[in-house]
């Protein structure tokens, strides 16, 4: 999302200076002015924008659309069908269990997201989506344009081709 939104204000990622880090260090940098800028997600955005007076610059509309990935070897799926189909079932409930019981599920994921208060974990939560699908070869588009532009932007020392993967079927 930084290169498309660096892109559209007409910027190259080199024209910055970014700074890798995990999004406590982030949000630690950011608080004191170590950084001018910082891009993160969810639960990290509703925290500070619950807790600190911040400018959202750019989100996501228009420039990139996310989504999660589960990930194993090709290898292991082959060699272990069944536990890729418990897992999936298992992902599956537990987003349904999310969505139907948002304070609990906030008061369970606050901590494991660095102690943030339910309150925050709950508007965060609001905000994203915990269903999981099977992944279609035809929605694999955005992941390379995504690989494009890491590696227009010298990130990536090769191209990538995002087809070329074995997908997982339920």
């Amino acid at each position: 999302m930084l290169i498309a939104a660096l892109n559209k204000a007409g910027l190259k990622f080199s024209d910055i200076e970014p700074a890798y880090l995990s999004p406590a260090d982030g949000r630690a940098a950011f608080e004191n002015n170590k950084v001018d800028a910082w891009v993160t997600w969810e639960p990290f955005l509703t925290g500070v924008q619950r807790q600190l007076p911040t400018r959202t610059l750019a989100d996501g509309a228009g420039l990139a659309s996310y989504k999660r990935y589960y990930l194993t070897s090709t290898s292991y799926a082959k060699a272990h069908p069944e536990v890729l189909k418990l897992v999936y079932e298992q992902l599956h409930k537990a987003g349904d269990w999310v969505k139907h019981n948002p304070r609990e599920a906030a008061q369970a994921l606050g901590p494991l997201w660095g102690n943030l208060d339910v309150e925050t974990v709950e508007a965060a939560n609001a905000h994203r989506s915990y269903q999981v699908e099977p992944v279609k070869a035809d929605q694999l588009g955005q992941q390379q344009k995504i690989a494009d532009a890491f590696f227009a932007a010298g990130l990536l020392p090769t191209a990538v081709d995002a087809k070329d993967v074995d997908i997982w079927k339920p």
